[in-house]
């Protein structure tokens, strides 16, 4: 019998409402399931039922492996001095001139559901919609990282998740690794220190972290660093602060700065370079392409370029800051890679993965669409769009009006030397210690104890040989920060080391002249 209660014509104030209707747009009558009498059961017909739970079936795609946890929003990024001498890339070409951007912020280790103030780095990836393509600078709010061989990065991570057996965030884990990765040590201390858990997203520094290339007219090549200064100043959370305010809101950092821009007081970053020449690498003391190391800025000072404003916040999560990708080889003329074998497997790991949670053509969605025309030979692949009728799929061709390569955009060759290509090992020959025993001077006493008290509390949970492995890792950087982990551990180091190698396990030359001061 045809149902009566719902049927009819629909009054005057409900035809001014938008019709529901199915996702190919056809107009629904009735939301409710459709039956064989009010008991049931429900038939397959009811297409607009199922179509509604197949999709919801399918809302979610995969979590990012790192990263998973974000918070993002728009804004303009505008130059305001001239470094035209450096790099030819169009977003830096006169002062005044205005570049779209978007910012994602992210917990590196924590999954979707994870805290926001938990101490954790915190991802910052900025992509820059310029004429000339989408640059993406996927940096943290850290200058350096754990490590500088990529085959380890995996690696690190694993340690940073789940134990694969217990599903517990594992301290052993964490700690095996650093303390056979001595390059960690520079990370570690400051992600232990008073800045491992900043107050909200407005209040850091953002760093692009790796050494990139910038390239001017005349096709001169210098190394840079990208520096993202806070104008708000920085802020920063004790540890009985974080817990408590994890305790009141867990998404505290996705609320402050959706919050502080819907008032409009939009958060500005101050934007620098680093700028070493070829010249000046070949002789550097160190590695300048190591990702676990900084550049002094007395001797390479920031160089002002612009300022970046996120002045817009997204009008969906999912579709704006979720399927936001960022991947370091989005590149524009004028800015191109370093010899940084970090970034180097990034160019590939990071558009790779993307492939797999997005989707091949990941790059036409809305957020991630450049904002000039886009002219190559991709086509099809799942959900593409495009009405590229006869045109041609292949290059080279003879077609007119087909696109083409222009050597304008050519970089120039790079000249490293004598240059042997081989699988060098990364922890011999470097100095570990040094800069991470610069930091730990620089810390004041409260400091000092705030670092090694955390860091015992965590390295307490690994193996006594973990323990004691990376003991000599702090005392080699500095005999004070060593000290304080041990008597923080409650271990005697002359119980284990003996007196006479306790007295030289300090093999740091800085460290041991820092400590005679």
């Amino acid at each position: 019998m045809q149902g009566t209660s719902h049927g009819g014509m629909n009054n005057g104030s409900e035809q001014k409402c938008p019709v529901l209707t199915t996702a190919n747009g056809s107009p629904i009558g009735v939301q409710q399931a459709l039956t064989a009498g009010p008991r049931g059961p429900v038939l397959m017909q009811d297409v607009a039922l199922l179509e509604q739970m197949q999709h919801f079936n399918r809302e979610r795609i995969p979590e990012r492996v790192v990263h998973a946890k974000g918070s993002g929003a728009f804004g303009t990024f505008t130059v305001t001095q001239d470094v035209t001498r450096y790099t030819r890339a169009r977003l830096f070409e006169k002062v005044g001139k205005k570049t779209d951007v978007f910012l994602r912020f992210s917990t590196v280790a924590g999954e979707r559901g994870a805290a926001d103030a938990e101490r954790d780095v915190r991802g910052f990836a900025v992509k820059f919609y310029t004429e000339e393509g989408n640059w993406d600078l996927v940096g943290n709010n850290t200058p350096v990282f754990f490590v500088r061989d990529p085959y380890k990065f995996q690696m690190f991570i694993h340690t940073q998740k789940r134990h694969p057996q217990t599903n517990l965030r594992d301290m052993d884990m964490q700690w095996d690794f650093w303390s056979l990765c001595p390059e960690s040590l520079h990370q570690v201390t400051i992600l232990f220190s008073d800045r491992g858990i900043p107050a909200s997203y407005r209040h850091l520094h953002g760093f692009g972290s790796h050494t990139y290339s910038l390239i001017n007219a005349k096709g001169e090549r210098v190394w840079c660093k990208f520096h993202f200064r806070s104008m708000q100043g920085i802020r920063n959370m004790m540890d009985d602060e974080a817990a408590a305010l994890i305790g009141r809101d867990r998404e505290s950092h996705q609320r402050d700065l959706f919050e502080a821009i819907a008032r409009g007081e939009y958060p500005k970053w101050k934007v620098s370079l680093q700028v070493m020449t070829q010249a000046q690498a070949q002789t550097f003391r160190w590695n300048p392409f190591d990702l676990t190391k900084v550049w002094p800025h007395k001797e390479f000072p920031l160089i002002e370029v612009g300022v970046m404003e996120l002045n817009k916040n997204p009008e969906n999560y999912f579709a704006d800051v979720e399927q936001a990708a960022f991947k370091p080889s989005a590149l524009v003329p004028g800015i191109g890679p370093s010899p940084d074998k970090m970034l180097q497997a990034r160019l590939m790991s990071y558009a790779d993965t993307h492939l797999h949670r997005l989707g091949v053509n990941h790059h036409q969605v809305p957020v991630n669409k450049p904002r000039c025309p886009v002219m190559n030979y991709i086509r099809d692949g799942a959900l593409a769009e495009g009405a590229y009728g006869a045109a041609a799929n292949y290059w080279p061709n003879s077609i007119e009006g087909a696109p083409k390569p222009n050597p304008v955009y050519a970089d120039p060759s790079w000249n490293l030397g004598q240059t042997i290509v081989d699988r060098f090992d990364s922890t011999s020959d470097h100095d570990d210690y040094t800069q991470p025993g610069n930091l730990y001077r620089m810390f004041d006493e409260g400091q000092r104890d705030r670092l090694t008290r955390r860091i015992a509390g965590g390295l307490g949970q690994a193996r006594k040989e973990v323990q004691m492995r990376q003991l000599c890792h702090f005392f080699r950087a500095d005999p004070d920060y060593g000290m304080r982990v041990a008597r923080h551990l409650g271990v005697d180091v002359s119980a284990f080391t003996g007196a006479e190698h306790a007295a030289t396990i300090v093999v740091n030359p800085a460290a041991r002249g820092a400590a005679k001061a």
